[in-house]
């Protein structure tokens, strides 16, 4: 599980009515708790939008995706906190 900060990158998936085929890259501002952040999540065009109380869907997360938003670390960053936890077996 990856502990959540402020200023780290995260994607975004809006509500299944606002989703495309893509995720927003969202930057997190605010911690409320290591399953849970406030974001600025960037649109297509690049213009900022405030979400709050946006559930992290990763291992170890009460929450999974569905049809409300949520955040995902980037695949990167999931992939490196996995082989790093293999290294310390």
């Amino acid at each position: 599980m990856i502990t959540p900060s402020i200023g780290r990158v995260m994607w975004y998936w809006p509500s299944k009515e606002e989703r495309q085929d893509q995720p927003r890259a969202a930057i997190v501002t605010w911690v409320c708790n290591d399953n849970m952040v406030n974001l600025v999540a960037f649109d297509q065009g690049g213009a900022p939008s405030g979400k709050g109380l946006v559930p992290i869907v990763q291992d170890g997360s009460p929450y999974t995706a569905g049809d409300s938003p949520y955040a995902e670390w980037l695949p990167y960053r999931s992939g490196q906190v996995k082989k790093h936890a293999e290294e310390m077996k």
